[in-house]
């Protein structure tokens, strides 16, 4: 079994206008929420800082099981909901903000993000994005490049279960993940390449690094690659879930593909077969079709099975596998986050959808 964490970010907004607010250094310091598993977390900032300045990232402790990643994301999110509330903010609970306004958005104020905001320009002053990443640990770098070279077929799938962002500039983008639409704008982004081996990774790495369409290895934007912190794959495709219960499924399923001895038969498809398919999964969802990977479109729904068909073993190994299951089966009945996004938008306008997201900011894992 391998040791696991999940990073989601969070945009902080006006309760009253739906804009985002650049007040995010205001709660990163806010003490967490003490839990049973990790009463310490009560000492732990309840988030920090990310690129924008109205975003924060939270983190889970390092996790064995679905059920300690359920406590751990549930403290942080309850310690963010009750910090944002005493200080007069909400949060989205979205891969994109649904409203922004005019004009570039605030860098937070650290050398690293001045300098990517100065790097990127328009780009990075339109990055109301937010994302749910899983690390997943490996016990060395060519083990990583195995998983990698594993998970990279199903990043599209992964793609579709995990779609949150159908709203940008105030209207329904049409997009399931605005999110990924909005990533293709960067430099180095997408689905990674397949790679030999770590030294072929590093290679292409310090290739990147000498140009200056990136500032380092922390802003190569793959869909999934190694950690630079971290003895960790991170798989960065999915949106910021709407429950902590989406994003713990996700977090099992790349587990079970890292964990997964085989990789799928021909499981080699062109890489312009695999941003295709990327593509699919941000405009469609689940309810669409994706390539497959064989490199043939089939419906979003059968591939999700074959996934976790693929990945069962592990699943079972893990202790995983009914939880895995009984999440599958509700984001095909309930819908992805973007499907109950809409739903919350038609019946209620912007009140409906801030209603959404208060009340699933806390809602059980």
């Amino acid at each position: 079994m391998a040791t696991f964490g999940i990073e989601e970010e969070f945009l902080l907004m006006d309760p009253a206008t739906g804009f985002p607010v650049p007040r995010a250094a205001e709660l990163s310091g806010a003490p967490g929420a003490a839990t049973q598993l990790s009463p310490a977390m009560a000492q732990v900032p309840v988030g920090q800082p990310e690129l924008l300045a109205c975003q924060l990232e939270a983190s889970t402790v390092i996790c064995n099981t679905l059920d300690e990643a359920a406590e751990s994301l549930l403290g942080a999110r309850t310690a963010i909901a009750a910090a944002a509330a005493e200080a007069g903010m909400g949060v989205v609970l979205s891969g994109a903000a649904p409203r922004i306004e005019d004009g570039p958005a605030v860098i937070t104020g650290s050398e690293r993000y001045e300098a990517m905001g100065e790097l990127t320009g328009a780009v990075a002053g339109e990055h109301y994005v937010n994302g749910t990443h899983i690390h997943v640990a490996v016990p060395d770098r060519d083990a990583g490049i195995n998983a990698l070279n594993k998970v990279r077929p199903w990043l599209s799938t992964l793609a579709a279960l995990a779609a949150n962002s159908p709203f940008w500039r105030g209207r329904d983008s049409s997009f399931s993940s605005w999110r990924l639409i909005h990533y293709r704008r960067w430099s180095v982004q997408g689905c990674p390449p397949e790679f030999a081996d770590a030294a072929d990774y590093d290679r292409r790495i310090a290739r990147l690094l000498r140009s200056d369409a990136v500032l380092d290895a922390g802003h190569i934007g793959w869909a999934a690659r190694l950690s630079a912190r971290y003895p960790t794959v991170e798989v960065r495709v999915g949106d910021a879930q709407l429950e902590a219960a989406d994003s713990i499924l996700l977090a099992a399923l790349v587990r079970g593909l890292v964990l997964t001895q085989d990789a799928a038969p021909d499981a080699h498809p062109d890489p312009e077969l695999l941003d295709a398919g990327l593509w699919q999964a941000a405009r469609y969802g689940l309810g669409g079709r994706l390539m497959d990977i064989r490199g043939e479109s089939s419906a979003a729904a059968d591939q999700v099975a074959a996934l976790v068909e693929h990945i069962r073993p592990a699943l079972e190994d893990n202790g995983d596998a009914d939880y895995v299951l009984a999440g599958v089966q509700r984001m095909l009945t309930a819908g992805t986050g973007a499907v109950r996004q809409r739903a919350a938008y038609a019946a209620g306008g912007w009140n409906g959808l801030a209603a959404l997201y208060g009340t699933a900011l806390t809602s059980g894992a």
